[in-house]
């Protein structure tokens, strides 16, 4: 499993994590990778992804747009599904998803999130500075248009 955190603009977010001891020290055992605008880490469950998230949270909340789970190859699940599924045990995660948005990273930065209606397939990345990242969620994520800027 991999976590993924997104960056907000004009943060370098393996620079922030590296210059702080505490954060280092959070990150230890790990080898997080700068990717997909903001950093990258393997982990072995979502246990152990969640008890990291936590460990990190003031950085969550001060450097990062959001934090992202994969769930199975260039699917991901946001922060409060993932709580759901491992803490509350209320949901079981099994395709097609019905709350879903995409994640649109523009070299490196700028991130924009679309709805994904029901059957809708993620769209393939327009040019090579372009990632897309289909994101499971909460009925309560889900954003109300497509184009909604991420804040």
């Amino acid at each position: 499993m991999n976590v993924l955190f997104l960056q907000k603009d004009d943060v370098d977010l393996y620079q922030v994590l590296i210059a702080s001891e505490t954060s280092r020290d959070a990150l230890r055992f790990y080898h997080p990778r700068q990717a997909h605008g903001g950093i990258s880490i393997a982990m072995a469950s979502l246990g152990s992804a969640l008890s990291l998230v936590s460990d990190l949270r003031w950085y969550v909340k001060r450097y990062m747009r959001a934090v992202l789970f994969e769930v199975s190859e260039g699917i991901y699940c946001s922060h409060p599904l993932a709580k759901e599924v491992y803490y509350d045990r209320s949901v079981i995660l099994s395709g097609p998803w019905k709350y879903r948005f995409r994640y649109i990273i523009r070299d490196h930065i700028s991130v924009d999130m679309e709805r994904l209606l029901p059957g809708e397939r993620c769209n393939i990345p327009v040019s090579d500075n372009e990632v897309v990242l289909e994101v499971w969620c909460t009925s309560e994520e889900v954003p109300d248009g497509p184009g909604q800027k991420i804040k």
